[in-house]
């Protein structure tokens, strides 16, 4: 058989599905492994970059840490952090994909702050709000559908990357991949291939899913404006 036949019968194995470590075990620690990561990644991104875009200011320093953590691959990450305190497992594998969530959770931050339109925000100073007034209940708000856009991307980038947690014991449907090189490629070429499926698959049902919930926060007339202005913030950080 050759390697597609070969991933059809094991992806059509029961056993390989409810084994110990099987595919429901690695998908769980998958799932559980990258929402981690990404809800870091908020706690980091989102404060740091609604903060910035209220003060109107830092704009420079968004680009500038977004092409920094870019820049750093995260296997080289995975390969780092095991040596610190952190050691192998879980947590070294999470933080270097919070790392990897924060560009896209920072960028569209800043972006939708900054999109408010300016008069909106002198009639809430008009009206005697305070700065911390403004921010939660005018420009948070009307930010929503940005930090949802940003949410997506750093969603899809970190599932679909955390493959690479079986390279520090960090569990996840890359030790699917990883087993199936650590036989012969006649006889495991059809498990990497089915890793690989179920990687690209997780991956596209996180991208459909969240791109209903942006869908789903973003008022209809603000549609095509925001897809516009998320697609801005993308290019400007990663220097397209």
């Amino acid at each position: 058989m050759n390697p597609v036949q070969q991933a059809v019968v094991w992806l059509n194995d029961p056993l390989n599905w409810t084994n110990p470590g099987g595919i429901l075990d690695r998908l769980g620690e998958h799932v559980s492994i990258s929402a981690t990561a990404v809800l870091l990644g908020c706690l980091v991104a989102w404060p740091l970059g609604l903060w910035l875009g209220h003060a109107g200011r830092g704009g420079g320093l968004v680009v500038l840490v977004s092409n920094l953590t870019l820049a750093v691959p995260t296997l080289a990450l995975l390969t780092i952090l095991p040596l610190t305190f952190l050691g192998f497992g879980r947590p070294a594998v999470v933080v270097a994909l919070a790392v990897f969530a924060v560009p896209p959770l920072l960028a569209n931050a800043y972006t939708g702050v900054r999109q408010v339109d300016p008069q909106t925000r002198e009639a809430a100073r008009g009206m005697g709000m305070t700065g911390t007034q403004v921010l939660g209940r005018v420009e948070l708000p009307l930010a929503v559908p940005y930090l949802a856009a940003g949410f997506r991307t750093a969603a899809v980038q970190v599932v679909a990357t955390a493959a690479l947690a079986t390279f520090v014991n960090g569990g996840g449907l890359g030790e699917i991949i990883r087993l199936g090189f650590g036989l012969s490629i006649a006889v495991g070429g059809g498990q990497i291939l089915a890793g690989g499926l179920l990687v690209a698959g997780l991956a596209v049902g996180v991208e459909l899913l969240f791109g209903l919930v942006e869908r789903l926060v973003t008022p209809r007339p603000l549609r095509r404006a925001h897809r516009g202005a998320a697609r801005r913030a993308a290019d400007a950080v990663t220097g397209t």
